[in-house]
């Protein structure tokens, strides 16, 4: 069975950096880690989870939700079956958890196509 795995989150201080990782497991030969896009969700106490960052499953195109952009950089190591977002500059409003999701068709902010889902990891951004 496939899973995923989020670590790296923590408390840190605004403009702060982190960087999470979303560790794969148990994708099989024919459907490998690298033929699934991995995107990067957020949700906040109290609000919608939401798309922040994706990278394709065919060429390695990133994609940014305008809000984290230049901030977010999403990242993956095929060999290492692990897939990284780093966040610059941390601001309170970053303050959620993560999870990382995989998806065989490629990029998409709609949570629901997504394959497979880590359990996510918690973020906090306060001095």
């Amino acid at each position: 069975q496939a899973q995923l795995a989020e670590s790296g989150g923590g408390l840190v201080q605004p403009g702060g950096s982190l960087r999470l990782s979303c560790a794969a497991s148990g994708f099989t030969l024919i459907y490998p880690f690298e033929k699934y896009a991995i995107g990067w969700f957020r949700q906040a106490p109290g609000k919608e989870r939401e798309g922040v960052a994706c990278i394709d499953n065919r060429d390695d195109m990133t994609y940014y939700r305008d809000s984290v952009n230049r901030r977010f950089t999403v990242s993956r190591d095929n060999a290492k079956n692990t897939a990284y977002l780093q966040i610059d500059n941390l601001k309170p409003e970053d303050t959620a958890v993560y999870y990382c999701a995989a998806d065989s068709s490629g990029c998409t902010w709609y949570g629901a196509r997504y394959d497979y889902w880590g359990r996510g990891t918690q973020v906090t951004v306060s001095s």
